[in-house]
């Protein structure tokens, strides 16, 4: 898989993707990663790829033809369509099943905004999907882009050990995932659950189901309630 980051900060989402389990996957050929610079695509002699917004109002806006340009390289580059991600506060919310669909794919563009936004053209001219991470404003689009790229490796082949590394967390299957213990036995009073040093693999598998179930009711109960009516939906 191939995922491109077009930004006005490379540097900044190459320090995060060349660190950890990502930067080893990238290192072992497992996906390819490349970012590029907006800036590149600029006609201005300064490198400017920014202007004043038409109707008024504070900030800056980025400039339809630098976004367009460059999102044109990269499908050059790839020899092949792109699916073209814009991260904007106006996209659907980020979720797990969201970052399955796109680690099936061969080629994802994920373009990041900055300042007050993107000349609105550029987005209903290219954009497959629109994506939010959450309902708050960040600087740019640099870390939802991060969070994308890193949810989606994590699902790739031989990025993780084995497919339990994500088919065990939680939200994989609408669940949180049970809670985790390691040494020592006991601290500050507390102590694992027995069940987890039996030994006995069908008793702790029941036990993590039960407190998956447990931990999303009490935890995140919009979570709890969506699957269950899900469930109940499918039954009927």
């Amino acid at each position: 898989m191939r995922i491109n980051i077009a930004t006005l900060f490379p540097e900044m989402c190459d320090t995060v993707l060349n660190t950890s389990i990502i930067g080893r996957a990238k290192n072992a050929g497992k996906v390819d990663i490349r970012t590029y610079n907006i800036r590149d695509y600029s006609t201005n002699k300064h490198r400017h790829v920014d202007d004043t917004p038409y109707g008024g109002g504070h900030g800056m806006v980025m400039q339809a033809q630098p976004v367009y340009d460059c999102c044109k390289a990269i499908e050059r580059d790839c020899g092949r369509k792109n699916f073209i991600i814009f991260t904007t506060a106006a996209g659907k919310v980020f979720n797990q099943q969201m970052a399955k669909e796109l680690s099936q794919m061969e080629n994802i563009t994920i373009v990041c905004g900055h300042y007050e936004g993107m000349d609105e053209r550029v987005i209903e001219e290219l954009a497959d999907m629109e994506i939010s991470i959450g309902d708050y404003v960040l600087t740019g689009g640099e870390l939802p882009a991060l969070v994308i790229t890193d949810a989606v490796c994590r699902m790739l082949p031989g990025v993780l050990k084995s497919e339990e590394g994500f088919t065990q967390e939680s939200h994989y299957d609408g669940l949180l995932e049970h809670a985790q213990y390691t040494r020592p036995y006991e601290w500050m009073g507390r102590k694992v659950p027995d069940v987890l040093i039996s030994g006995h693999e069908k008793n702790i598998k029941e036990y993590r189901k039960q407190d998956s179930l447990k931990r999303t009711k009490e935890k995140r109960p919009d979570l709890y309630d969506k699957l269950f009516n899900t469930h109940k939906n499918v039954e009927n």
